[in-house]
């Protein structure tokens, strides 16, 4: 029986996308063949997609049922979904038995490498443009099992992380093609008759794939290593975590079925779900058969992995303290609102969230005179208000706290110093069980820190610290010793001094850190745009890999040679 969808038919529809997503990447400016806007979806949008009523009713309609994924290995049935906002999900997911699961998708791993590069690549871009169609549920999946409101959820969780899914495939067609597939090699042997061999290169995958989801981003942070891995040869075998399940799910299911009508084995893509309490990523991970690794979460299991899972190519994303340093401006209200924003989306359960925000002492020069440290930090706090005043907005970009360590967290942090802003809650009416939090800002004296200091560690949710330091130069120092201790995702600056501005830069190249400079408008410290921004850079405890580039899929495949005689 003939494949569904033929190379030729993939390449006709899906090869001037690949085109421009290499383009994009070597360029690096702004693209995305995925819209932002909900109203692009639907019978007045984007071919086939569901629009906002149509998404909605799919996403009720998958809860309490049974996902069938109809993999082998099934032994039974697994789902707790309860989502931030408060109703249960009631989901059930297949629990897959390793011992029978691993060897079907290793099975399947030869004609997905005789496929060749191309081929994979464009596999990949219509499971993209599967999911890209079904936006409008995946929001609602991604909202109800991370708390995003769903404005960050459909945007975040729908086309963003389209984008990084499809900015990976394509770092993952560039990196396999510098090769060719086939050459006559000849070497002058001067009277004699030349040397001759046909000699072929096959990019050959690594072996199975295992991707540890994380609860506050399951598409965002899932889909790069997903798609590096199975655009390179590789099954992958996707473990959500257990709070964030469904996003994923819904995932897997899609990608099963588009492998299944383009000739492969749907079973290059599985699902993972786990019991409560069973912990099966650490079973998984060191599983002989687990050539690679995707993980993003805490940093103990991240260098838990990178420890004991010796037989795997490691990639984390753990966790990090992201630092603002404050020396001048020129635009002072431009500077409080970033910060406000900053600070307050996603309630600050973001890895890229500014934590901790350095400030002398003495006070920072602005457009609108003298600013003391007292006045800086009292400012941020009344824009912080300003921002979040109004529920309904306050709503729209907090949403929920995902679970409750981030609520702990957030409890315990006035006990840690002066409290310059309180956190109050934001009553949700139309899910009065979420549980809805502004912002916590808490003044520290930063001089001469000691290794308990609560600002060298990363305090994960919507908690952030003005330290007080002595000088825009001590900032520095600080800055420096934080990322090459804790790691960073982001580091930002202040400054209208150009030599304050290349110390800041010296300390980033130094301890690679990824820099913003002076960010004043719609553009916050939090955000990276695919095909464009790298998120993290793989050079400090942070992260050991960055979204996306060359070595973040150059390494899931090995290049195997065969020479004939000519």
């Amino acid at each position: 029986m003939a494949a569904e969808l033929s190379p030729e038919k993939l390449s006709e529809i899906h090869r001037p996308t690949l085109d421009q997503a290499l383009d994009a990447i070597r360029t690096r400016g702004y693209w995305s063949p995925h819209p932002e806007h909900p109203k692009a979806y639907g019978t007045e949008g984007l071919p086939g997609s569901l629009g906002a009523a149509e998404g909605k009713a799919a996403f009720d309609a998958v809860l309490n049922t049974r996902l069938d994924l109809g993999q082998p290995g099934t032994d039974g049935w697994t789902g707790a979904e309860v989502s931030p906002y408060g109703p249960q999900l009631g989901v059930e997911y297949p629990h897959a038995d390793p011992d029978v699961l691993l060897p079907a998708m290793s099975a399947a791993m030869g004609s997905w490498r005789a496929a060749g590069p191309e081929t994979r690549a464009l596999v990949c871009l219509e499971i993209l443009a599967r999911i890209s169609a079904r936006t409008h549920e995946l929001a609602h999946a991604v909202m109800h099992t991370s708390g995003q409101a769903f404005v960050m959820a459909f945007q975040a969780g729908g086309p963003h992380a389209q984008d990084r899914g499809l900015e990976a495939v394509a770092y993952a067609y560039e990196e396999q093609a510098r090769t060719p597939r086939s050459i006559d090699w000849s070497k002058p042997q001067g009277k004699r008759d030349p040397l001759r061999l046909h000699k072929s290169y096959t990019a050959a995958g690594r072996g199975i794939s295992l991707l540890i989801g994380c609860n506050t981003f399951p598409t965002w942070n899932g889909y790069p290593g997903l798609f590096a891995s199975l655009a390179t040869g590789n099954p992958v075998l996707v473990k959500p975590h257990p709070r964030a399940v469904l996003p994923l799910a819904l995932t897997v299911q899609l990608a099963r079925e588009v492998l299944t009508q383009a000739g492969f084995d749907p079973n290059l893509v599985a699902l993972a779900a786990e019991r409560p309490g069973e912990g099966i990523a650490k079973t998984l991970a060191v599983r002989p058969e687990v050539k690679i690794i995707d993980y993003t979460g805490s940093t103990a299991f991240g260098d838990w992995l990178e420890t004991n899972a010796r037989q795997a190519q490691v990639y984390t994303e753990k966790a990090g303290v992201n630092t603002i340093v404050l020396d001048s401006t020129d635009n002072y209200r431009g500077m409080l609102s970033n910060l406000a924003f900053s600070l307050s989306l996603y309630s600050g359960q973001m890895c890229t969230t500014p934590q901790n925000l350095l400030i002398p002492r003495d006070g920072i020069t602005t457009d609108v005179g003298a600013k003391t440290y007292e006045d800086v930090v009292a400012d941020i706090a009344e824009a912080v208000n300003g921002l979040l005043g109004d529920d309904a907005r306050a709503n729209g970009l907090l949403g929920a706290l995902v679970n409750p360590d981030v609520k702990a967290r957030l409890e315990g942090a006035s006990a840690l110093g002066d409290v310059a802003l309180a956190s109050r809650p934001v009553a949700n009416p139309d899910f009065p069980e979420a549980v809805v939090r502004t912002p916590v800002l808490v003044k520290l004296d930063g001089t001469e820190p000691d290794d308990e200091a609560p600002y060298l560690s990363e305090c994960f949710g919507p908690v952030s610290f003005a330290v007080a330091v002595g000088s825009t130069g001590e900032a520095l120092d600080l800055l420096r010793r934080t990322v090459r201790e804790k790691g960073a995702m982001t580091v930002g600056a202040y400054t209208t001094s150009p030599e304050v501005e290349r110390a800041v830069e010296d300390v980033c190249f130094d301890e690679s850190a990824q820099l913003s400079l002076n960010l004043t408008g719609g553009v916050y410290v939090n955000q990276t745009a695919a095909f464009s921004d790298f998120h993290g850079s793989g050079g400090n405890p942070a992260a050991n890999a960055a979204l996306c580039d060359g070595a973040f899929v150059s390494n899931r495949f090995r290049v195997v040679e065969v020479r004939r005689q000519a």
